[in-house]
């Protein structure tokens, strides 16, 4: 039996060489799983990274240049302001026609930037989101109820921009 035992023994060596050498395979396979699962993670951190620091250049530069639309849209006007002013010697009329014509320039490039004037009618009912009541008077018309305007107020993209200053009818 003794010779039998050397001989298991040889036959037993060979299988535990075999085991380290599978579970060196079965690490290198872990290990490159590992670093694939790492670089994957890496990649995308900085991917999340980059978006995150495009968007705030974004905003950024939305903030910086939200203006630029109405700026544009301002610039024909100050162009006839400073063609007035460069002009002294014209006529009362035709001062008071360009005057019409840049007031006129002036609203469609408002309403192009969403800027609607606030302009109750008489009698019309007060809204206190969009006017300012300035005082109560007695009147022959419904209570709190619009007098008069005593000045224009604007909205700009639905928000109040400046409320309407109004007189109201005071309660009878």
């Amino acid at each position: 039996m003794s010779t039998d035992l050397p001989e298991q023994t040889d036959a037993a060596a060979p299988a535990a060489d075999e085991a380290p050498s599978l579970k060196t395979d079965a690490e290198l396979a872990l290990e490159a799983r590992l670093a694939e699962m790492s670089d994957a993670y890496l990649r995308a951190k900085a991917e999340a990274e980059n978006t995150r620091r495009r968007a705030d250049e974004d905003v950024s530069k939305a903030r910086k240049f939200a203006v630029e639309g109405f700026a544009e849209a301002m610039l024909p006007v100050l162009d006839s302001l400073d063609g007035a002013i460069a002009n002294p010697s014209v006529s009362p009329e035709t001062l008071l026609e360009g005057v019409h014509a840049t007031r006129r320039q002036l609203l469609q490039a408002l309403e192009r930037n969403r800027v609607v004037e606030i302009n109750p009618a008489q009698g019309a009912k007060f809204d206190p989101h969009q006017h300012q009541a300035i005082s109560a008077i007695p009147a022959e018309q419904e209570p709190n109820t619009v007098v008069a305007v005593l000045q224009k107020g604007y909205l700009i993209a639905d928000r109040v921009l400046r409320p309407a200053l109004v007189t109201v009818s005071a309660p009878r």
